[in-house]
C-alpha cells in the first residue's frame, strides 16, 4: 500500500483508490504535498482541505482539456477529463454527507466523467434500469469479438464505492477483452443510487439484483443463460446474498469477502480495524437511512451469510487480501466453507507474491483483477487467450 500520509489511513486509502483509476503521480504530489498538517487535522477541517487541493487540480485538468476541445484534440480532452473526474469524486467521497457544496461536486463529477467517456470514445454506456417507480443507474461495457450473444458480468459497490469507481479500476475492460460484457451498478445506498435517488441500502440485495436480471432478460445482445454477479468490499455481502436468492445468475464473485458485517461495526465501536472513510458512523447511517445508532446496529444484525449460502448451487469464487486491515481474513474463509452446495468453489487468498493484499486489493488491483477476469471468462464460456 502507497502510503502517503502515514497517519490517514481513509486519505491513503484515497490516492490509493485513485492511483488504480488512473491517477498520475505527478498530480498525487501536486495535491497532496500541501496536505501534510491537514492529514493531522479533525474531520471536517481535512477533508476540506483535501477537497480544495483535489477540486483545483481536477479544474485544471478541465481547463486544459477545454484548450484540446478548441484545437480538435478530442481524444486527448476526453483523457483529461477522465482524470479531473477521478479527481473531483475522490475529493467528493471523503466529504461529510450534508456538507456545503457536495451534492454540486457529485454532479459536476458525473458531468466531467460523462464528458470524458464521449470525447475518448470509451466502449462504456450509461444506462437507466426500471425499480421501484424511479430507475437504478448504472455503465454497461460490451463484450469485444463476440459473434451472438454474450455473457455479462453484473458488477456492484461496496459501502462507499461507485459505478464509476469499479469501471476506472479496470475489471471490465479486462473481461471485455475475454469476451464478457459488463454491468456496474450503483445499487441501493451507493452512487446516485442514495445521492440522487434517495434509495438507501438494504440487506436483501435479492431485492434490487431481481430487478437488474429482469432488466438484461429483455437485452437481446446478452446470453440469459450466463449472467453473473461480482461485488467488490461491501459487495462481497449484497453478491452472495444476492446469488442464493436469485437462481438466474450463473456464477457469483466476491473480490473481498464480506461473511460478517454485523461483527465488523461492533469491532469498529471498539477501535478494531481501520476505517474506509471520515465521518465513518454518519456515512453508515446515511447510507442505510438509520436515523441514530441504535436503529443502525439494528439494521446491521440482518447483515451477515450464515445460513444463507447453502442456497448458492452455482460456481463461486471468494478472493481475499491477505493483509487486509478492514475485514479480517477469517471471513473469506468462513464464506468459502459455507458454500457447501456450489459445484464449483474456490478460495483465492492475494498474497505479496502476486500483490493486492489490502483491502479488495485496492494496493494493486491488475493481477488480483486478471485472476478474477479469467475465473469469469472460463466459468461464462469467454475467453482467455
Amino acid at each position: 500500500m502507497f502510503r502517503y500520509f502515514p497517519t490517514n489511513y481513509p486519505w491513503d486509502l484515497s490516492i490509493n483508490l485513485a492511483l488504480e483509476m488512473g491517477a498520475r503521480i505527478g498530480e498525487i504530489e501536486e495535491m497532496c504535498a500541501p496536505l501534510q498538517e491537514a492529514a493531522k487535522a479533525k474531520d471536517a477541517a481535512g477533508s476540506k482541505a483535501f477537497r480544495d487541493s483535489w477540486e483545483r487540480m481536477a479544474d485544471k485538468l478541465c481547463e486544459l482539456a477545454k484548450g484540446d476541445e478548441e484545437r480538435g484534440r478530442l481524444i486527448s480532452a476526453g483523457d483529461k477529463y477522465g482524470r479531473a473526474a477521478t479527481y473531483y469524486l475522490t475529493a467528493e467521497r471523503l466529504q461529510a454527507h450534508g456538507s456545503q457544496g457536495r451534492e454540486a461536486l457529485y454532479q459536476r463529477f458525473q458531468e466531467i466523467f460523462s464528458c470524458g467517456l464521449e470525447l475518448a470514445k470509451e466502449n462504456c454506456e450509461r444506462v437507466e434500469i426500471p425499480y421501484e417507480g424511479k430507475h437504478l443507474s448504472a455503465l454497461y461495457v460490451r463484450a469485444s469479438g463476440v459473434e451472438g450473444k454474450a455473457p455479462i458480468l453484473v458488477q456492484v459497490n461496496g459501502l462507499d464505492s461507485t459505478k464509476e469507481m469499479k469501471y476506472r479500476v479496470g475489471l471490465p475492460a479486462w473481461l471485455a477483452k475475454r469476451g464478457v460484457s459488463s454491468l456496474i451498478v450503483d445499487q441501493p445506498g451507493t452512487g446516485e443510487a442514495l445521492r440522487l435517488q434517495g434509495f438507501t441500502a438494504r440487506f436483501d440485495s435479492e431485492h434490487w439484483a431481481s430487478r437488474i436480471v429482469d432488466w438484461l432478460e429483455t437485452r437481446e445482445e446478452i446470453d440469459a443463460k450466463r449472467i453473473g454477479m461480482e461485488g467488490v468490499s461491501l459487495g462481497g455481502y449484497y453478491c452472495p446474498r444476492a446469488v442464493a436468492f436469485e437462481p438466474r445468475f450463473a456464477c457469483g464473485v466476491v473480490w473481498g469477502a464480506n461473511h460478517d458485517w454485523r461483527d465488523v461495526q461492533k469491532r469498529r465501536l471498539e477501535k478494531e480495524g481501520s476505517f474506509p472513510v471520515p465521518h465513518y458512523w454518519e456515512h453508515v447511517r446515511w447510507v442505510w437511512g438509520a436515523k441514530d445508532m441504535d436503529e443502525f446496529m439494528e439494521i446491521a444484525e440482518k447483515v451477515h451469510l450464515d445460513g444463507v449460502l447453502d442456497r448458492i448451487k452455482v460456481p463461486f469464487l471468494v478472493t481475499h487480501g491477505e493483509k487486509d486491515s478492514q475485514i479480517p481474513l477469517k471471513w473469506a474463509h468462513r464464506t468459502y466453507e459455507q458454500l457447501v452446495n456450489s459445484p464449483k468453489k474456490e478460495l483465492k487468498v492475494f498474497t505479496d507474491r502476486e500483490g493486492g493484499v489490502q483491502h479488495s486489493s485496492f494496493d494493486n488491483s491488475a493481477n488480483a483483477g486478471a485472476y478474477i477476469a479469467d475465473w469469469v471468462a472460463e466459468t461464462l464460456n469467454g475467453r482467455t487467450a
